[in-house]
């Protein structure tokens, strides 16, 4: 037993001076040891700097340990290691140095050093310089994260350090992007950060803003005396003023301790009230306490006599308000910095602008795309064939419900949208024929009549609807690779569907004319509009043609509804919400020109998403204003805005 006793201590009287001589990283933390042992987020970073500025290839290694609370101290001897657990109460002990295991230890040999949130925040910090420079790409990503999300002076060096070196042109013009805003908020030199900030001068992304926008902040301060010289003012500011209310200037003198606080009005006249004798109060009759000034003289006097806490009065405030400088500094004391702060962001508020009108522009458009794709079978029925289908709306839900019914038995929703498309168009194409045969053809040149028959027609569509689908909303989903949005720059996006419904109003729109202008059906179309008696002397079928028109004009807004229900949701009552915008795009564009319809679109779009921007809250009064301006735009422009060509022109 006294063997073993005295080989144990001669390999730890070996192994010591093992220690002091081969062991710098052990000795760094032996050295700031007490710090170690009873550390707090104030006391601890002598401790962590020493070793993140220590220059030893296996500082990364302890820090990152030490964040991941897998730092031990062996009570014995007080040195640390990494410590792996190896069974339930024991621990394989690593020597920071080497890297090499250095035997086990129980668990209550040892002391775990578990930094709080605190601590391992400040660590963090400091392996942010390890990070940026490590092999693991995601590391390195991850070290700019960390420093985009808590920016600190210090990351600012090793930041440019690894710029140079760094592999990957992602990571690198990533990491020049973070360097220049650093620069700007923490470099030391002026015309460093002066340079800085206009290279950045008009870029729209929000870090830009984020960087500059605290360079320009300001603090309402007062002094009595002349400013110091590192004071950065912003304005003076005058006490009265509609910067500087009197009373908001006073209480600033107060809260700095260069003003005594006045008493409320209420105050003041509770203790009159309480004082008053003989119709008096301190000799001032009552009756003309209603003027402040006899007011403040009698409760001076309350106060001259002790029966009354003091106060400032209101020459004792106009006084001290004369008597003090009042004003607005900015947060950085250099006057150059905040110039060009202040430039900066002058021109980043003109690029937003710009773009905030592109997008404006990019959301009518896709509007006017919607309000065309959900007309174009209405310029057909009624621009065309001058029947007023109050059912147009009940075919866009139709084709919207078999895009629903597609996806159920198709689960891939690309292949089930391409399938729901000739499908709608299909079942919408064949309910109009049904209704033209069963209803319209009984009705041509007996407008209202028509109305109030397809009107009935629409309620009683919506009801099968809702009998058949229930009334909550159906999900019609979109392909995967119509998810997103099409971003230029943090002001300007338009999502992908959106895009999508633009580029198949051209197609449709490209389509009508094909048929209108190099088809037999559209040749025929066009002469029983013109005139229906001449067309059907030289063999055309009117009532053919007009069958096939008015299922045409249904398939289409079918289709449409395949389109509106990507994005839409899919309800019985969906399509109420086109039919009066598809009413207006037609007449405003011109009854019967497919280029009215288009031009009455992009009108109504444009116009209802410029009301929107001036009152955003508040749609529905958007609406309101845009069916008062058609109205109007009406009654100057009856014909529309191409003039109106077919059966109806001579109305």
């Amino acid at each position: 037993m006294i063997r073993h006793l005295l080989a144990a201590a001669l390999a730890l009287l070996t192994a010591l001076p093992l220690y002091a001589q081969q062991t710098p990283v052990q000795d760094l933390l032996q050295e700031h040891r007490a710090l170690i042992e009873k550390s707090s987020r104030t006391t601890i970073g002598p401790a962590i700097d020493a070793l993140a500025a220590s220059g030893l290839p296996q500082a990364q290694a302890v820090l990152q340990a030490w964040q991941d609370k897998d730092m031990w101290q062996r009570e014995a001897d007080g040195l640390f290691f990494k410590g792996e657990k190896t069974g339930k109460s024991t621990y394989r002990l690593i020597d920071f140095d080497t890297g090499e295991p250095v035997g086990e230890a129980d668990k209550s040999t040892l002391d775990q050093q578990k930094p709080n949130s605190g601590i391992r925040a400040l660590i963090g910090s400091a392996l942010v310089q390890f990070q940026l420079s490590d092999p693991d790409p995601a590391r390195r990503l991850d070290a700019l994260t960390s420093i985009q999300r808590d920016p600190d002076a210090a990351h600012l060096a090793p930041l440019r350090a690894s710029i140079e070196a760094e592999p990957d042109a992602a990571i690198r013009a990533r990491k020049t992007r973070l360097a220049t805003l650093l620069t700007i908020g923490y470099a030391k030199d002026e015309a460093e950060r002066i340079a800085a900030i206009e290279s950045v001068s008009g870029d729209l992304d929000r870090d830009v803003r984020a960087t500059l926008n605290p360079l320009v902040q300001t603090r309402r301060d007062v002094t009595a005396g002349d400013m110091a010289a590192n004071i950065n003012v912003a304005r003076l500011l005058t006490p009265g003023s509609e910067a500087l209310p009197r009373e908001e200037a006073y209480a600033l003198l107060v809260a700095k301790g260069l003003a005594p606080a006045r008493i409320s009005n209420d105050d003041i006249r509770t203790a009159l009230a309480a004082h008053i004798e003989d119709g008096k109060v301190a000799g001032i009759p009552v009756a003309v306490l209603d003027d402040p000034e006899m007011r403040e003289r009698a409760y001076a006097a309350l106060a001259e006599a002790g029966k009354a806490a003091p106060t400032a009065l209101s020459a004792d405030v106009d006084r001290a308000l004369s008597d003090h400088i009042f004003f607005d500094a900015y947060a950085d004391p250099s006057p150059a910095i905040t110039e060009a702060a202040n430039k900066a962001l002058k021109s980043i508020a003109l690029n937003v602008g710009t773009m905030q009108a592109l997008d404006l522009g990019l959301d009518a458009l896709s509007l006017a795309s919607i309000y065309f794709l959900a007309a174009i079978g209405l310029a057909i029925t009624f621009g065309v064939m001058g029947v007023i289908n109050m059912a147009h709306g009940e075919f866009i839900m139709m084709g919207a419900y078999t895009g629903y019914v597609v996806q159920q038995f198709v689960p891939n929703y690309t292949v089930s949208i391409l399938l729901a498309i000739p499908l709608a168009f299909m079942v919408t194409f064949a309910a109009g024929v049904a209704m033209e045969r069963l209803v319209i053809r009984w009705l041509y040149n007996r407008p209202l009549e028509t109305l109030l028959a397809t009107f009935g027609i629409s309620i009683a569509l919506q009801q099968l609807a809702k009998n058949i689908f229930g009334t909550q909303a159906r999900p019609l989903t979109s392909p995967a690779w119509l998810d997103g949005a099409w971003v230029l720059n943090d002001v300007v996006g338009v999502s992908y569907i959106r895009i999508a419904i633009f580029v198949l109003a051209l197609i449709f729109l490209a389509i009508f004319l094909f048929i209108m202008k190099k088809t037999r059906l559209g040749l025929e179309t066009r002469a029983v509009t013109q005139n229906p008696r001449m067309a059907a002397s030289m063999g055309i079928n009117p009532g053919r043609v007009n069958m096939l028109t008015f299922g045409l004009g249904s398939g289409i807004a079918g289709i449409a509804g395949v389109a509106i229900g990507l994005y839409a949701k899919v309800t019985s009552e969906m399509g109420a919400d086109y039919i009066v915008q598809s009413f207006m795009t037609v007449v405003v564009g011109g009854v019967g020109n497919i280029w009215g319809t288009l031009l009455g679109a992009t009108m109504i779009g444009f116009l209802q998403k410029g009301i929107e921007w001036f009152n955003p809250s508040n749609t529905l009064a958007a609406q309101t204003y845009m069916i008062i301006f058609i109205i109007i735009f009406i009654q100057f422009r009856p014909r529309g805005i191409i003039a109106l060509k077919g059966r109806a022109a001579g109305d």
